[in-house]
């Protein structure tokens, strides 16, 4: 497993971040255990998971569970400090965490060290703000999204008090490093400028939707990635299994997550499907298989992207891992950019 650097933070990752929102819901404890496990011993050092999982469904009574399994798994491990544990606090918007309640400094303190008490360690190495404050165009509200509605008010102090928060957090050894999710090139370059001429902490990553089916970060988002240093990671890089390609033939079965969630959160359209199709045509005319192909498809781009993948079986895990192992030619790549060009924005 290839390694990289987390931006600027010192922080040495696996090229692939283990996913966990099913966890707690989907799937049961010896199965989130037992894929760890696997995920470790392929060379994955990297955890993410955030204080309102499970989100298959999302349940208000199972706020915190997904982070109590992977405490219970941390509690026994020996290697705890060479592995890399992400989470997040939520923010505005979930009625039934703090009341919904924006984050602020006061909150990113309370939120991580609940997430402590269940992940059962002294600190994580990644705490990331789930979602603006001022709210977020992505999981398709881009379609609507007006810039002139994002309730901006006091950002700048809002920033200010985070990441001077943050900054005490780190000095007290309980979080390493501080990162965004559901952001936009605008709101990261304002939390990019608080750092310097303030001493407060850089922004590490950004965690963000990304796959071939997804691709609205690659122009601007692209270029903060590059020249900032400031790495994707990217979520749902299967599409939330649609690029798994086992919805493809109209197959829906019982537990998976179209059966619970029906559009995937919008994902799921005519649209989308017909791009599906492409995508799992060319994949099979290369010899690969589908979600192989859409992993390895990240790996391949022109900037830093971690794909976090998720899994709800041992087989689809080992799926998803062997996308690392495979080199996608510049013929290949040229047929993907023929597809997207018939599907451009297909969900």
């Amino acid at each position: 497993m290839k390694m990289l650097s987390l931006g600027q933070t010192g922080i040495t990752v696996s090229q692939i971040c283990l996913g966990s929102m099913t966890w707690g819901s989907q799937n049961s404890q010896a199965e989130a255990h037992e894929q760890l496990d696997h995920a470790i011993g392929a060379g994955i050092n990297f955890i993410d998971t955030a204080e309102m999982y499970p989100t298959t469904p999302r349940l208000p009574q199972t706020t915190g569970r997904t982070e109590t399994i992977i405490g219970s798994w941390l509690k026994r491990r020996a290697d705890r400090d060479r592995l890399v544990v992400a989470t997040k606090v939520t923010g505005e918007g979930n009625a039934d965490i703090r009341d919904g309640a924006r984050v602020g400094g006061k909150i990113l303190r309370q939120a991580l060290e609940q997430s402590l008490k269940r992940l059962q360690t002294s600190h994580v190495d990644l705490f990331q703000l789930h979602w603006p404050n001022r709210g977020s165009y992505h999981f398709r509200k881009y379609w609507n999204h007006d810039p002139r509605n994002c309730g901006v008010g006091a950002m700048d102090d809002e920033i200010a008090d985070i990441l001077g928060e943050a900054g005490r957090l780190i000095s007290e050894g309980k979080m390493r490093a501080f990162g965004l999710s559901n952001e936009t090139a605008w709101g990261t370059m304002k939390f990019l400028q608080a750092h310097e001429p303030h001493a407060l902490p850089r922004i590490a990553s950004v965690q963000n939707e990304y796959s071939l089916l997804c691709r609205i970060y690659d122009t601007d988002m692209a270029e903060i990635n590059v020249h900032e240093n400031v790495p994707l990671l990217a979520f749902s890089p299967l599409a939330a299994g649609l690029l798994s390609g086992k919805y493809a033939d109209g197959e829906i079965a019982t537990g998976t997550r179209m059966s619970m969630q029906p559009t995937l959160n919008g994902r799921r359209t005519q649209q989308s499907e017909a791009a599906v199709l492409a995508y799992r045509a060319l994949a099979r005319k290369h010899g690969f298989g589908l979600a192989e192909m859409a992993i390895a498809f990240c790996l391949n781009r022109p900037f830093t992207i971690i794909p976090i993948i998720g899994a709800t079986s041992l087989a689809q895990l080992r799926s998803n891992l062997r996308g690392s192992e495979i080199l996608l030619d510049a013929g290949l790549l040229g047929e993907i950019e023929a597809v997207r060009r018939e599907h451009a924005m297909p969900m």
